[in-house]
């Protein structure tokens, strides 16, 4: 069984910065995609940003100027360093990983959310 412990999230002004993380524990052989989500109140839960093993890196339109995603594979863990933070910002953020196993199928797990409140 996988857990995912998310921690960062918290209230900042517009224009400040928050550092998310996500760290990885439990039965664990390798992480495959690490990823950001976000889901706005009254809005669909979208992809942020996401992360391959070899580092490759996809970020959403809408932020990637701002956004930054990085991963400590040492440590399974994945970040999320938000920069020029904007009210429409405001969102939980839950952690995807993608676990790889020797014998099975790759599974998702979800992290249960932070919430990241921009204020104006």
């Amino acid at each position: 069984q996988v857990q995912l412990v998310e921690s960062g999230g918290g209230l900042v002004q517009a224009g400040g910065s928050l550092r998310l993380s996500c760290a990885a524990s439990g039965s664990i052989s390798s992480l495959n995609v690490m990823g950001w989500y976000r889901q706005a109140p009254g809005k669909q839960r979208e992809l942020v940003a996401g992360i391959t093993s070899g580092g490759s890196t996809n970020v959403a339109d809408s932020v990637k100027d701002r956004f930054t995603i990085s991963r400590d594979n040492a440590k399974n863990t994945v970040y999320l360093q938000m920069n020029s933070l904007k009210p429409e910002d405001t969102a939980v953020y839950y952690c995807n990983v993608e676990v790889k196993y020797y014998s099975r199928s790759p599974m998702n797990y979800w992290g249960k959310g932070t919430l990241v409140t921009v204020s104006s």
